[in-house]
């Protein structure tokens, strides 16, 4: 990385984790983006620190990416999945769009402009399958157009560009997917969903019709389907389950903060949520250590396509995701026991409404249920690896 490494990531990120704590109640309780917390993500160019050194970026690996989303995931649920699907975007063209210019010359306007990215991959008739399509992209005479009822693009109407999947042709199979780039100038939106939701509220995840009309070189030039397999499928269940991490860590030092106020006024007794700390400590540890292992798999195999596209990689990147997303819940409501009425009202040192609801969020994207069943199928003919040496 050029400006930083580490600890100098982890200042930044600290710093608009700072921002974002000051925020979350009320983009939770209004519903609203955190404004606040991307303008911060902005002025620490924290947007494009994936991005290739060449083209104005830092080079991060997911690692160092993962530890951002866990910082801002202590803070504020909801910014820090912005930054997650914003990064799950630009993982997507950093890995396929570095051979094509116009990709090239884009990576270097998100640099320049820390231009926010979103996704637009889910329609209205195919539930939460993204790796089916009902709208088909049209070409001609160099130019593409695409209209879709995407039922969810989470911040729409604050990104600066929409990644968005279509069948291919007119005629392409459903599942015969490429990738578009479309830039704020170039698509209209129109709400037909309102995203009022239990938890991960300042996503702002309507649903809109889409109308985009832009050059056809900005579609990707590899099939959607290469794209989930190698970057965008391992790299969400990576970055989301760091985001849950983050608000677990929140969650286990505000039980831990209970805990020690107890022992205080009680000195000599061990106070009685002691003892549910300990094993929540044990599950924290327990998550934090499933996500290592999926970041360092990652790491590992993200040279080798065959490999990335491997039905031992996908079982892995799954099972990760299920690991963290049913974990966390139990961490948190271990906390909530602990904290009590405390950890149970709203505007207290110990509140975990919040946290709480915004974790429900994680057996649901994408379905716990749907990713069971993908590795269910794959294990008829996969052998999974037991070796501790990996």
């Amino acid at each position: 990385m050029n400006m930083s490494t580490g600890a100098g990531l982890a200042e930044r990120a600290a710093r608009v984790a700072a921002v974002a704590e000051a925020h979350a109640d009320d983009v939770d309780a209004k519903g609203r983006f955190p404004q606040e917390a991307v303008d911060a993500m902005r002025a620490e160019r924290l947007l494009s620190i994936q991005i290739a050194v060449e083209l104005g970026g830092e080079g991060a690996s997911i690692a160092e990416i993962a530890e951002v989303c866990s910082i801002l995931g202590q803070s504020c649920a909801a910014a820090a999945m912005v930054f997650a699907m914003h990064q799950i975007k630009a993982s997507s063209l950093v890995s396929h769009g570095a051979d094509a210019a116009w990709h090239r010359a884009f990576m270097r306007r998100i640099a320049d402009e820390q231009l926010l990215l979103a996704s637009a991959t889910t329609e209205g008739g195919i539930g939460g399958n993204l790796r089916n399509s009902i709208c088909a992209i049209e070409v001609e005479g160099g130019r593409c157009r695409l209209e879709k009822d995407a039922t969810v693009i989470s911040y729409g109407a604050n990104a600066d560009a929409i990644l968005i999947t279509s069948r291919s042709h007119a005629e392409a199979a459903s599942t015969d997917q490429v990738m578009t780039v479309f830039t704020k100038d170039q698509y209209t939106l129109e709400r037909t969903h309102v995203w009022d939701t239990l938890g991960m509220r300042g996503t702002c995840s309507d649903g809109y019709l889409f109308k985009g009309e832009a050059p056809a070189e900005q579609i990707l030039p590899k099939p959607f389907a290469e794209i989930a397999a190698q970057s965008m499928l391992a790299t969400s269940h990576l970055l989301w389950s760091a985001v849950w991490y983050g608000i677990a860590v929140n969650a286990f030092a505000r039980a831990q903060a209970f805990v020690r106020a107890a022992a205080r006024k009680a000195p000599g007794q061990t106070p009685p949520g002691a003892l549910r700390l300990a094993e929540a400590s044990s599950l924290l540890q327990l998550l934090k250590s499933n996500v290592v292992a999926g970041l360092n798999a990652f790491e590992a195999a993200k040279t080798d396509q065959d490999v990335l596209s491997s039905m031992g990689f996908a079982v892995a990147m799954n099972n990760l995701k299920i690991g963290s997303s049913e974990t966390i819940l139990t961490i948190i409501n271990h906390a909530m026991l602990i904290c009590g009425i405390m950890g149970y009202k709203n505007g207290t040192p110990y509140s975990l409404g919040r946290h709480l609801r915004d974790a429900h969020s994680a057996q649901l994207m994408i379905s716990n249920d749907r990713i069971l069943g993908n590795t269910s199928n794959l294990l008829l003919v996969h052998k999974q690896d037991t070796s501790l040496l990996g």
